[in-house]
């Protein structure tokens, strides 16, 4: 049994966060409470959200999601792009890396 039924992927920046699920869904929020309130009300329970370390801006998201219990992972951006090379993937976009990298 898993240990989480859906996965997001967050690439954010100063004003606003896009969020991909593992199907490719693709949302965007506000960069601020009002945005990570409406993020959270669209999660269902047991998920696991991937972001990576951008400056200052994932502080208070990953924050925000961990106190809410929500499970938060703060990814190193050199070690995405490693993963993605490693996979032999040249796409430019994280929209599309994080979307290609499930399938």
């Amino acid at each position: 049994m898993d240990k989480f039924k859906q996965y997001y992927g967050i690439d954010i920046s100063k004003d606003v966060f896009d969020v991909v699920d593992q199907a490719g869904k693709h949302n965007q929020y506000e960069n601020n409470l009002k945005g990570y309130k409406l993020f959270v009300s669209s999660l269902n329970e047991k998920v696991c959200v991937v972001t990576e370390a951008t400056g200052v801006y994932h502080v208070q998201l990953a924050d925000f999601l961990h106190g809410k219990s929500i499970f938060v992972s703060v990814v190193n951006p050199l070690v995405i792009k490693r993963f993605i090379k490693m996979n032999l993937r040249r796409i430019k976009t994280d929209k599309a890396s994080f979307c290609n990298s499930k399938k």
